[in-house]
């Protein structure tokens, strides 16, 4: 089978269908796995997972990489789904990465494809993944540098704080006053040794061998700042869509696809599971994609395997 998206609820799907010995292929837009808590809020502390009194994003995704690996499914990342067309023996999906055939298909796409939102001035993009960042791939990566961070939202707020403890210096630029995060993590914020630029906004980047010089400029007022810094992180939102879904053929609510019970799409052999989805009580958790994954696996292999008897509990499972 095939599962579409390697966040977290795809990635758990991947493992699950393992434990049933099925061959999996797991496909991800990104050039990572991990999905949002991976990519966009590795250092957000999560509360709902079970197991786990509370997990930063990046430690989850590690955790689900380790348990996905166990069954060896093949993984392609940088690999976006473009067709999905029924044959006799199930699906042809036409992908950037090549076509690939697969007797079912496990649509995990959450929120769908994110970009995030550049910065609004001109600077050389050969800046990117250097100077200028978009991810937090490694909080220790920034570890006795100067940091300046772009965004005045949680996920800004909870990179300022994360990395204020192992950094030279954090600056955190943002063009209002107030800022948008949870009231307790401004208090933190506000309480740190994040220094902080309000009301500015970033009017230049400019190299400076390997660091960084940036011009800030008050917002409704004529007052500059400059930074020198070793890196800067923006964080001005994220883009996401779904507009491929539209195009496989799927019955859609909202841009969520509608399933039944059994995670069941309006598509013979296709389901859906997480935040891709929608059904009456529909609530957008990790935890409840990790439910609904096993439901449409098991559901998957007893309509591709009738006479085969699956597993019920966990402890039926290993061997």
């Amino acid at each position: 089978m095939t599962v579409i998206g390697g966040g977290p609820v795809g990635m758990f799907a991947a493992f699950y269908a393992g434990l049933h010995s099925a061959k999996v292929l797991l496909l991800e837009s990104l050039a990572e796995l991990g999905g949002q808590p991976g990519n966009l809020y590795p250092a957000k502390v999560l509360y709902d997972i079970g197991g786990y009194p509370n997990i930063s994003g990046q430690k989850l995704v590690e955790q689900l990489e380790t348990q996905v690996a166990h069954f060896k499914p093949t993984i392609q990342t940088a690999t976006n789904v473009q067709t999905i067309t029924k044959t006799d023996e199930g699906f042809t999906l036409e992908t950037t990465n090549g076509t690939y055939q697969s007797k079912s298909v496990i649509i995990a796409t959450g929120g769908g494809a994110f970009t995030p939102r550049k910065l609004a001035v001109d600077y050389d993009p050969a800046l990117d993944d250097k100077l200028v960042n978009y991810f937090v791939r490694d909080l220790n990566s920034f570890k006795d540098l100067d940091v300046a961070i772009a965004g005045g939202g949680d996920s800004a707020i909870d990179w300022a704080l994360a990395i204020a403890p192992i950094a030279k210096s954090v600056h955190l630029i943002h063009r209002r006053n107030q800022f948008r995060g949870l009231a307790s993590s401004v208090e933190q914020l506000k309480a740190s040794s994040v220094v902080l630029h309000t009301p500015y906004l970033i009017d230049s980047v400019e190299a400076d061998g390997k660091r960084g010089n940036i011009s800030l400029k008050e917002v409704r007022g004529d007052n500059t700042e400059a930074l020198n810094v070793d890196k800067l992180l923006v964080n001005y939102g994220f883009m996401s869509e779904n507009r491929q879904l539209r195009n496989w053929g799927l019955e859609l609510e909202h841009n969520q696809i509608k399933v039944d019970s059994k995670m069941r799409t309006n598509i013979e052999g296709i389901y859906a599971i997480g935040d891709v989805v929608t059904y009456p009580g529909k609530l957008k958790l990790i935890a409840s994609g990790f439910g609904e994954a096993p439901t449409a696996i098991n559901e998957d292999l007893q309509a591709l395997y009738p006479d085969r008897r699956q597993p019920t509990h966990s402890t039926q499972l290993y061997h």
